[in-house]
C-alpha cells in the first residue's frame, strides 16, 4: 500500500539474489570487504541513547548499548573503518572502474571527516565529556544547536559527505554508467553494503540530533539519588 513495502521487499529480492562473483577478483578480500562495510556501522550505532533507562522485573535495563567514557570517539573510530571496506572491495574487484569508484570515496570520506571531528570538539568542549549520556544530559536548559549553530553546519555538510548522500554521492560516478566500488557485487554481498551505508547515515544523524526531554529526564535521574 501507498509504496511502503517496497524497501521490505527490496531487501527479500537481495537475499535471495543470485550472487555473481567475476573471475578476476581476489576471492578472500571480495568476500570479507562486505562484512567490513557493515559491522562497523552496527558497532557505532551501539553508544547512541535513546533515553534514560527503566526498570523491569527488579533491574535497572537502559535504553543504550554501552555507554562508554569515550563515546563520541568510539563513533568516530567506527566511521574511519568504512573506509577499508571501500578500498578493499574496489581494489579486489579486479577493474578499473571500481578501484576508480573506491579511491573517489575513500579520498572524500578521509578529506571530511576532518571537519566533523572539528565540529564534534566544539560540542566537546561546551559539555566537558566525552560521554554520550552526558552530552545529552548537559542540554537540559538550551541546546546546542543554539549556541554552537556554525558547528552544526559543518558538522551537518560534513555528514552528508560521509553517507554519500546528495549532493555528495560523486563517488557513485553516474556518468560512467557504473555504480562506483560496488560495481562487481551483487545479491547479499551487495545488501551488505548497502545496509552498512544507510546505518551509518542513520548513525551520524542520531549523533547530530538533540533530545531536550532526554536532558531533563537524565537530570532526574541524577538528582533523585541525592534526595
Amino acid at each position: 500500500p501507498f509504496g511502503l513495502l517496497q524497501t521490505l521487499a527490496d531487501g527479500i529480492k537481495l537475499f535471495f539474489k543470485e550472487g555473481i562473483t567475476p573471475t578476476l577478483v581476489d576471492r578472500p578480500v571480495y568476500a570479507i570487504a562486505p562484512v567490513i562495510a557493515m559491522l562497523p556501522a552496527f558497532l557505532a550505532f551501539a553508544v547512541i541513547p535513546f533515553g534514560t533507562s527503566v526498570t523491569l522485573f527488579g533491574r535497572e535495563v537502559p535504553f543504550q548499548v554501552a555507554d562508554l567514557n569515550i563515546g563520541v570517539l568510539w563513533v568516530l573510530a567506527m566511521g574511519s573503518l568504512m573506509v577499508y571496506s571501500i578500498v578493499l572491495a574496489g581494489w579486489s574487484s579486479g577493474s578499473n572502474y571500481p578501484l576508480l569508484g573506491s579511491i573517489r570515496s575513500s579520498a572524500q570520506m578521509i578529506s571530511y571527516e576532518v571537519g566533523m571531528g572539528l565540529a564534534l570538539v566544539a560540542v566537546l568542549m561546551y559539555s566537558g565529556s566525552l560521554r554520550m549520556s552526558e552530552i545529552v544530559a548537559s542540554q537540559d536548559s538550551v541546546w546546542n544547536v543554539i549556541p554552537q549553530f556554525p558547528a552544526f553546519v559543518i558538522y551537518l555538510v560534513a555528514g552528508l559527505a560521509e553517507t554519500n548522500r546528495p549532493p555528495f554521492d560523486l563517488p557513485e560516478a553516474e556518468t560512467e554508467l557504473v555504480a562506483g566500488y560496488h560495481t562487481e557485487y551483487s545479491g547479499i554481498k551487495f545488501a551488505m553494503f548497502y545496509l552498512g551505508e544507510y546505518l551509518n547515515t542513520v548513525t551520524v544523524a542520531a549523533v547530530g540530533a538533540t533530545a531536550k526531554e532526554m536532558g531533563r529526564a537524565a537530570r532526574r535521574e541524577r538528582v533523585l539519588p541525592d534526595v
